[in-house]
């Protein structure tokens, strides 16, 4: 498995034909800056030894793999749950935020700047930032912002600045593109601490490589449960960041089936869904080049999902370059049994799940009805918390 790490990306951010780093001039300096001390600091024992000692004694890990009993007598299969939703703030996003902030404090940065969509990578990074005493500057989408109003509180509390992103959708990847602007402004003192395995080099390595804590863990308390790997791995894909972290250990398994979940939205026109991999096509989308739902001029394509933190035209290189390898399978769930699935396993097993993570659970359900002598691990990248007015507000409650 280390020989894939050290092959994927290439020393130009690319993996194969995906990824790179299309940026202007004035930003090359600073990236190449970023990649460096990444590949210095990243390596050394200080760095290694205060990670863990803060995913222990802070964020809680390793978090647990939980097997569904009631929800696997239900649907049939063996349902596991790698349970991300219990790692500090509540998703797994705190892994890589914890490691940007980190590498900051070492690049000597004053302010992390980010762009959210659900929010839960702007409570991840302003929980980071005050742990480490940096200023953090958070942008959302008007839209989200309704949607995710308890994340918003959060994010206020825990001292971050929360600046909308008021043109286009008014979602995530505007969210995105007000994030670069900001950070273009004064990349010596800020870093762009991107909230998925999406973005120029170094970052879809960086968060890659935070994430892979997950798939470490996942894979060792799954053999120490069952005395076997697991016939299928299932996480929900928006840029990617929870996928590739439990996909990273299972990659040279062949007998592990791996399951990336992709919001089918409210039907397949264009702008009802953000099945990127299912229905896009390879192009460049801030900074990078992945696949990339696009419209009749190339353009970046209006996107939906109900969840929030799954609405980009884009994903993740490393996902795109896995795709084209028939490494990863990647399929679509939409609204619909994204919501049944939140309310099953609120009811079933008394654990709310976020949307985005209810869409990888919708399709673990699946599987377990499809082969039901087969064991299935989903990433619960999330819990709702964040979601359960919009949810509830919008769908009602189930008789």
């Amino acid at each position: 498995m280390s020989s894939y790490f050290k092959k994927y990306p290439n020393d130009q951010g690319f993996f194969e034909d995906y990824g790179g780093a299309f940026i202007p001039p004035a930003l090359e300096v600073e990236m190449k800056k970023i990649t460096d001390a990444y590949q210095t600091i990243s390596k050394s024992h200080n760095f290694i030894e205060e990670l863990r000692s803060i995913r222990k004694h802070y964020q809680g890990r390793p978090t647990p793999v939980y097997y569904c009993s009631r929800l696997s007598k239900k649907y049939g299969g063996r349902i596991y749950l790698k349970r991300e939703d219990l790692n500090h703030s509540g998703a797994h996003k705190l892994n890589h935020c914890m490691g940007e902030a980190l590498l900051a404090k070492h690049l000597g940065k004053k302010k992390l700047i980010a762009e959210t969509g659900a929010g839960q990578h702007g409570v991840a990074l302003a929980t980071a930032a005050a742990y480490f005493g940096l200023e953090c500057e958070i942008h959302m989408g008007e839209v989200d912002i309704k949607k995710q109003h308890p994340n918003v509180v959060r994010m206020k509390i825990l001292g971050a600045e929360v600046v909308p992103a008021t043109h286009g959708l008014k979602t995530l990847k505007e969210a995105v593109d007000s994030a670069f602007e900001a950070y273009l402004k004064d990349p010596e003192n800020t870093i762009y601490c991107i909230g998925s395995v999406v973005g120029p080099h170094p970052f879809p390595m960086m968060v890659r490589d935070f994430q892979r804590v997950v798939g470490i863990e996942a894979r060792e308390q799954f053999m120490d449960m069952t005395g076997e790997l697991p016939d299928h791995v299932v996480a929900c894909v928006g840029g990617g960041s929870n996928a590739i972290g439990i996909f990273s250990a299972f990659l040279e398994d062949d007998d592990c089936k791996l399951h990336g979940v992709e919001p089918g939205g409210r039907s397949l026109e264009m702008g009802e869904h953000a099945a990127t991999m299912t229905f896009g096509t390879p192009n460049i989308i801030h900074g990078f080049k992945c696949y990339t739902l696009q419209d009749e001029n190339g353009d970046p394509a209006p996107v939906y999902s109900v969840a929030s933190g799954l609405d980009y035209p884009g994903v993740g290189p490393e996902h795109s370059m896995l795709k084209d390898m028939g490494a990863v399978n990647y399929d679509i769930i939409n609204d619909k049994e994204t919501i049944d699935a939140f309310y099953e396993l609120s009811r079933l097993e008394g654990i709310i799940p976020a949307l985005e993570s209810s869409h990888a659970v919708a399709y673990g359900i699946k599987l377990a009805q499809e082969h039901p002598q087969k064991s299935i691990l989903i990433n619960l990248s999330g819990r709702g918390d964040k979601d359960i007015d919009y949810v509830v507000d919008t769908y009602g409650l189930p008789e």
